[in-house]
């Protein structure tokens, strides 16, 4: 059975007003600062605060992917694909996940959603179906291919993915790419949105792939230094206000982005945590995602289009 599809209880709510180091604490557990065990030892003076075993508040913050999701994977207003994409400068192929709204009759704006730190998940999978009820081709490639791709558990697909060889990994990326921005039944127009490691790799697909003609990285990483320059695209970046990873290189970027004459947009949402578009977690503010999504769609109308 699917993991979006799994039976299971609850886990338990959590109060808006949790503490900021219990934030940070969790942000460098996501992103592979400290394991599971170093999670659970450090975050049993907050679970204790809570009335939760440390187990439990880990279970409160972690995805809930069932209850989350917007648009059934076999929802009959969509089509959907898997495609093996070659990659001979990566790991030789990238498995892929496409969708597209099954009435559409011509030719549609292709959009590349680039996953977090943890593979083609199923919450990724549900964003990539929203862009196509919204009249896009979705492409949805998962970096975990060469290992077995996303392996249902999150804790697993995080020891995995720090196991990808980078380099190979980013030129998957560039051959997917390429093969979104002349897929048939595409009209040749590209964008990208990705999250938090996808955002930095929608940041680089902008500065690689002059092709590219809109990027929406939700706090993700600069492009590399220098290649600033080489970006074509509208950019939009989006970011959390207590962030502070992924805020401290924006100062940088921005000058960089000004200097090339970059069209970009940058909007940083008030109270918001880093993740705070992906509703499968606490993270998650209702306001700011729903505003950030709405600018993301109007990025790739005004640039995509037609």
């Amino acid at each position: 059975m699917p993991i979006s599809q799994a039976p299971h209880a609850a886990p338990p709510a959590l109060p808006a007003d949790l503490d900021p180091e219990l934030w940070k604490l969790f942000d460098q557990y996501v992103h592979g600062d400290i394991d599971r065990r170093g999670f659970l030892d450090r975050a049993g003076r907050f679970a204790s605060v809570l009335g939760l075993s440390s187990a439990g508040l880990l279970a409160a913050l972690s995805p809930d992917f069932a209850r989350a999701q917007r648009i059934q994977p076999g929802d009959a207003r969509l089509k959907v694909s898997r495609v093996d994409v070659a990659s001979p400068a990566g790991h030789g192929s990238i498995k892929t996940y496409v969708v597209r709204p099954a009435a559409a009759s011509g030719t549609l704006p292709v959009v590349l959603v680039v996953h977090e730190n943890r593979g083609l998940n199923p919450h990724i999978e549900d964003v990539a179906r929203r862009l196509a009820l919204e009249g896009y081709m979705a492409v949805a490639p998962d970096a975990l291919t060469p290992l077995g791709g996303y392996p249902g558990d999150e804790d697993k697909a995080r020891e995995l993915f720090a196991k990808l060889d980078q380099v190979k990994t980013r030129e998957d990326f560039l051959a997917a790419t390429q093969w979104a921005r002349t897929v048939e039944g595409g009209n040749g127009k590209l964008g990208v949105v990705g999250f938090c490691y996808g955002g930095g790799m929608a940041n680089l697909l902008a500065a690689r792939v002059p092709e590219v003609l809109a990027a929406a990285p939700f706090y993700g990483a600069p492009a590399p230094a220098g290649e600033a320059a080489k970006i074509k695209a509208e950019v939009m970046l989006v970011f959390a206000e207590n962030d502070e990873r992924i805020n401290a290189a924006w100062p940088a970027y921005e000058a960089a982005l000004r200097e090339a004459g970059v069209r970009y947009s940058a909007f940083k949402y008030p109270g918001t945590q880093h993740g705070f578009h992906n509703d499968t977690t606490p993270r998650f503010d209702a306001a700011a995602a729903q505003q950030a999504w709405e600018r993301t769609l109007a990025l790739f109308k005004r640039n995509l289009a037609g």
